[in-house]
């Protein structure tokens, strides 16, 4: 897999396959969180499109990063990444400025406007694995210099986000850690005798070691027992896409957004799409996930060089777990757990610094071995 860094020569075509799934998912996000939205935007702030506006402003801007990053070789990406690892921690400490939603601290709020810094932090360390991976090449199959350093780093950012009390987050940053140092050459005694057992060890810790996370595994298992307050959510859940049927009730008609599911357009938003689109349309969601993830691990193995595998593999890691967990959870496969459907779900942080990782990703897909000039 270890590749030198190829010579300066012009890019290709991007992998309009990736490019035309992320647009779709784009768009059905954008639809279906104004249909989610709308009443509850209207009954809290007497505008139905006040979340539709603020997520058109970050496709905007995510839509300008993604052709910039598009056409930036890859590359000069290792010029930053010690920068943005510096940035981040300030950003990962600053929200405990502002007042916290919802009893957590992960937002900084400028107005009307808002930034997790935690978005940013997975992202960055994708970032400072593919470049310190590449450089330490085989040394990754020596545990204490090679798998011990990296994990480190990881879990100084996945700790900074748990601190926020987003175990979410901070468990994605930790299994993406763990899928790098694999694809990277980790030994399989190392990966799986050692980091992985720490690692679910550690998780069922955090998880059941704050109440209201305890209470979340618990309530999993059976959510009506508490249905009125703990299991609440979940079971709005269920009700949602057992009303949608094959075909849904239609765009716009679903009764659950109507103040029975909170903030419908958040984490649950794929339940709204169940019960409005069917079983047909969460499957079409499913699909485009499929497909998204397939061709961003065609392009990790077809990339020119090892930082361009590690990076391709770390960002669509990134999307495919996202994705499978917010799915998991809205259809009670797992504990309930904030983890946003990538691209669907509001929040203009998450959707910018998104569509730039995919910038990052089709700009290596341009520079993929076998690429004509």
């Amino acid at each position: 897999m270890m590749k030198g860094r190829p010579k300066k020569r012009k890019m290709g075509t991007i992998d309009y396959g990736i490019l035309y799934t992320v647009l779709i998912l784009v768009a059905i996000g954008t639809v279906m969180i104004y249909s989610a939205s709308s009443y509850f935007a209207m009954f809290n702030l007497k505008d139905s499109t006040a979340f539709l506006k603020k997520q058109l402003l970050a496709c905007a801007l995510g839509a300008v990063a993604l052709c910039f990053f598009m056409a930036i070789d890859y590359h000069k990406l290792k010029r930053v990444t010690g920068i943005l690892m510096v940035v981040t921690v300030p950003l990962l400490f600053a929200v405990y400025l502002f007042e916290p939603t919802n009893g957590a601290y992960r937002w900084i709020k400028l107005g009307p406007l808002s930034f997790q810094p935690s978005e940013l932090a997975k992202y960055v360390v994708v970032l400072f694995l593919a470049w310190h991976l590449t450089k330490k090449g085989d040394g990754i199959k020596d545990f204490w210099h090679g798998v011990i350093p990296p994990l480190c780093v990881g879990g100084l950012y996945a700790g900074m986000v748990l601190a926020q009390k987003n175990l979410s987050v901070a468990a994605l940053i930790m299994i993406v850690t763990f899928v790098l140092l694999f694809v990277a050459g980790g030994q399989n005694k190392h990966m799986f005798g050692v980091v992985a057992p720490t690692l679910v060890a550690a998780a069922l810790v955090f998880a059941l070691g704050e109440e209201y996370r305890r209470d979340r595994m618990l309530n999993f298992l059976d959510p009506w027992k508490d249905a009125a307050d703990k299991g609440y959510q979940l079971i709005q859940s269920f009700y949602a896409l057992g009303a949608g049927g094959l075909t849904g009730l239609g765009l716009g008609q679903s009764r659950q957004k109507t103040i029975y599911m909170p903030e419908p357009h958040n984490d649950f938003i794929f339940s709204i799409i169940g019960e409005e689109l069917g079983l047909i349309g969460c499957l079409v969601i499913i699909s485009l996930f499929v497909f998204l993830i397939w061709r961003g691990v065609k392009v990790a193995m077809e990339a020119r060089d090892t930082y361009g595998s590690l990076l391709a593999m770390g960002i669509t890691s990134i999307i495919g777990f996202q994705a499978i967990i917010n799915i998991a959870v809205v259809t009670g496969s797992m504990p309930v757990t904030g983890v946003p459907l990538p691209f669907i779900s509001y929040g203009g942080t998450s959707l910018a610094i998104t569509m730039t990782a995919m910038g990052v990703l089709l700009n290596i897909s341009r520079q993929r071995v076998g690429k004509e000039d």
